[in-house]
């Protein structure tokens, strides 16, 4: 039976979430098809990083020793010690990345924005969600999480941070296809000098929109051609690697000792520091791990990166950082010029597929994040489908792709080189990098109660590392790196806008919500003339009633038979339980109820056109019939009769059709007005409002029974 009564005081626990089991086979298969959706971008690296280092002068041996060991640091320290064994458990059940992390931390601390509308409902409904659980109850609070829980502007400070990191990421994903695409289609000029760069621009730039017309098949499909294609790279290149380190420069992995970085810097003073602003792309794509968790497993991730890309990307380098050593003007073309000529034609014939499907893991990752900003009520509503019916993480938006199809393309048109895009792609990077560092601290301070001293170590090392890396990308601002910097300065400006407005709208409502004693007099206004069927009232209060509904009797001047004032409600949790989907309870009033339908952010609100309307009501005649089989007396005949004429109104209601009110806000701007709020509440919350999807497609209401009321707030 879907439904519990808001009114209800004691529940029976719920069954827990069912968790998905995976055979050692299946995770084997989804490892082997993260290879082409996770791993494109950071098995293609070699293709641009050298390209990417700015040197003075031709490197030499030392040089080139002390940047392999500075890559294979880098890929163990971030790769192997950050991202596979401490953030990926950092995920919100099986879902990752930066919005996910906030989440957690929302569902066990009292921070953010929902904890805080969480507050304003009934908590022990709440807390009866078994996978909403909050370890507040059991453990007492660390220090850290009681100082963010009492500091408002530290909450504020997260939540921008948060905000920053995907937007950074979502950088990534316009940056990302742009330059793999673009270095690979690039390598055609090794053996054509002759070809013009227009050429190479305008190929590239086909090669993305066909990549991008793609993705409404969904991961499943488009995995199922990737793979194979990763896995070939994956295979071929180390072999290539191995070749050219017995060829050129046998003893190349003395590299892996630090003794070459110290060497390194010793040597070039400050010219080494800035090559760390080219080695940092050969972690890119790292994030891309721990964002495209919900599409795969832990397990599978894991697999996937220590047992094939890791060996695999280092014997790469290896075998190109030896080649360049006895070949040390080439280090701009290293990767192409290292192939031996009777395999170049095939080896870039895999590098250009393996350079499109690199492009693939920012990209699905894009979806996943948006989706998460937008379920939590960061993000202006855009369409989002579900492309498998196995898989609830897998899924694509519209506008979302064709959104970075024109970015990326301008951004090939723009920079028209992968060493320019280069300079834009670190910034982007390192930002992402240090934001899920102090992320993954705090909750490792907070949820997990780690031991001071690992937390230090973890926090210390990477944080000098990272750190490092972005005072190196920080000089290549005026290079390329602003455009992530503007893309991400944009996208915040977006989600705060949009936040801001939705709360302000809903700390009026709060303010100016109608009592029970009021709704009793606009009810007595109006008389026993009630139209027949079922009014949902859409609103996000969870208590009161919404001040819309005066507004709409004092112009319509009537009301239906049936008022159902209904909340949607987001919560941060990956999915809810079908039994604890609907929460109902009456009002006190003859055919006044309230519903709250909570929904997770990977849960899809249904198409069906009567499907809402059948199960509310269903829930609502369950309800009532509940109260007659545990009513204490049952010779009290008036009160059954009273009850059964209730249940036959509401289903009298239902076959008389539904019609569904939304309150459309519209914020009083005058003199007196905060520059703030005219900004964010009065100009762009109203403009993003205006374009973004209408609540008729985003919440399945049916066209033909919607009803916009518009009303103009006081902003508060």
């Amino acid at each position: 039976m879907i439904r519990r009564s808001i009114d209800e005081r004691f529940f029976k626990a719920p069954d827990a979430l069912p968790k998905k089991t995976h055979t050692l086979w299946d995770t084997c298969k989804l490892a082997f098809r993260s290879l082409g959706i996770v791993y494109g971008d950071l098995g293609t690296s070699p293709l641009y990083v050298y390209p990417s280092i700015s040197c003075a002068e031709t490197p030499d041996e030392d040089d080139y020793l002390g940047i392999l060991s500075l890559i294979f640091w880098t890929l163990t320290l971030i790769g192997i010690m950050k991202y596979t064994f401490i953030v990926l458990y950092a995920d919100d059940h099986g879902e990752g990345g930066t919005f996910a992390m906030y989440s957690l931390l929302c569902q066990h601390t009292d921070v953010g924005t929902q904890s805080r509308k969480l507050s304003q409902f009934s908590a022990q409904a709440e807390h009866q969600l078994t996978h909403f659980h909050y370890a507040w109850e059991e453990k007492k609070p660390s220090r850290v999480k009681t100082w963010l829980e009492n500091h408002k502007h530290a909450q504020e400070l997260l939540l921008l941070v948060v905000m920053l990191g995907t937007c950074m990421f979502i950088g990534d994903g316009v940056l990302t296809p742009a330059i793999s695409v673009l270095s690979a289609i690039g390598g055609i000029k090794t053996e054509f000098p002759s070809i013009s760069q227009t050429v190479i621009i305008w190929v590239s730039a086909i090669i993305l929109i066909v990549l991008f017309c793609v993705q409404s098949y969904g991961t499943d499909k488009v995995a199922f051609l990737f793979s194979p294609v990763m896995a070939l790279w994956l295979l071929t290149t180390p072999m290539v690697g191995i070749y050219n380190i017995h060829q050129f420069y046998p003893s190349v992995f003395k590299a892996f000792s630090p003794y070459y970085i110290y060497r390194l810097f010793q040597k070039n003073g400050k010219e080494g520091w800035q090559f760390l602003g080219g080695v940092v792309l050969s972690i890119t794509g790292s994030e891309a791990m721990f964002a495209d968790l919900g599409h795969f497993n832990r397990l599978s991730i894991q697999m996937a990166f220590s047992m094939a890309v890791y060996p695999a990307v280092i014997l790469t380098y290896a075998g190109q950082t030896a080649y360049l050593i006895n070949n040390p003007e080439d280090y701009l073309e290293g990767f192409f010029k290292m192939i031996p000529r009777p395999v170049f034609w095939p080896m870039l014939a895999i590098s250009t597929l393996a350079a499109i499907v690199a492009s693939q893991g920012l990209i699905t990752a894009t979806f996943s994040i948006v989706k998460q900003s937008m379920a939590l009520d960061f993000f202006p509503p855009v369409k989002v489908v579900h492309t498998s019916e196995d898989s609830e993480g897998q899924i694509y938006s519209p506008e979302v792709n064709w959104g970075l199809m024109v970015l990326c393309c301008a951004v090939i048109f723009g920079f028209q080189s992968g060493a320019d895009i280069g300079n834009a792609f670190g910034f982007a990077v390192v930002c992402v990098m240090i934001i899920t560092t102090c992320l993954t601290t705090i909750i490792m301070l907070v949820i997990w109660e780690t031991h001071w001293l690992l937390v230090a170590l973890f926090f210390t090392v990477l944080i000098l590392v990272e750190g490092c890396y972005l005072s190196a990308v920080l000089a290549k601002i005026p290079q390329g790196g602003w455009l992530p910097l503007t893309l991400s300065v944009l996208f915040t400006l977006v989600m705060i806008s949009w936040n801001y407005g939705r709360q302000k709208k809903f700390d009026y409502e709060i303010k100016n919500k109608l009592s029970k004693k009021a709704l009793g007099k606009v009810l007595a206004g109006i008389g026993d003339m009630r139209v027949p069927g079922v009014c949902f009232f859409y609103t996000d209060l969870f208590h009161g009633v919404p001040p819309i509904v005066n507004h709409y009797v004092r112009n319509v001047r009537t009301l239906h038979q049936v008022l159902i004032f209904t909340t949607i409600r987001h919560i941060p949790v990956k999915t809810v339980l079908p039994a604890e989907r609907f929460l109902v309870g009456r009002i006190g009033y003859k055919g006044v109820y309230r519903c709250v339908a909570r929904y997770g952010y990977l849960d899809l609100l249904s198409s069906e056109t009567t499907y809402f309307l059948d199960q509310v009501t269903q829930c609502l005649t369950d309800h009532i019939g509940s109260a007659l089989d545990i009513s204490d007396n049952p010779d009290n005949t008036e009160e059954e009769d009273e009850r059964m004429q209730e249940i036959e109104m509401i289903k009298e209601a239902r076959v008389a059709g539904a019609v569904y009110v939304l309150g459309r806000s519209e914020f009083k701007v005058d003199n007196s007005t905060s520059y703030i709020d005219s900004l964010f509440a009065g100009m762009l919350y109203p403009f993003l409002n205006s374009i973004c999807r209408s609540p008729v497609s985003s919440m399945h209401i049916p066209p033909a029974s919607f009803l916009e009321v518009g009303m103009y707030y006081d902003l508060l």
